[in-house]
């Protein structure tokens, strides 16, 4: 078995309120910042899996986002293999660096 390192970044679905985004956004602005149109507020939580691949390693955070670690009626998901600055699979299938909170176009 090989280990992976994940990242999993939950925030709030788009559209859904975000009320701690939102007071960011302002003390942002009162500090000058005027140029930030929008904060979406969230978490990040890294993972050391032990997986057969790396497909695997994801399948298996999946499956943690999907029954722990996000409520999927209000937040989404994005794992990454940690360190990267994209997403580990830029598929919108549910493959890698998918953005999901439900199992709706999951290819898995």
């Amino acid at each position: 078995m090989n280990r992976y390192k994940l990242e999993i970044v939950i925030a709030p679905r788009a559209g859904l309120l975000d009320p701690q985004g939102k007071a960011i956004r302002q003390a942002l602005a009162a500090l000058g910042y005027d140029s930030v149109e929008d904060v979406r507020s969230g978490k990040a939580i890294f993972l050391d899996v032990r997986a057969p691949s790396a497909e695997a390693a994801r399948d298996q955070a999946r499956a943690m986002c999907r029954k722990l670690l996000a409520n999927p009626v209000t937040e989404e998901f994005d794992i990454r293999a940690a360190g990267d600055a994209t997403p580990a699979d830029a598929s919108s299938q549910g493959t890698g660096g998918t953005r999901t909170g439900d199992d709706a176009g999951d290819a898995s």
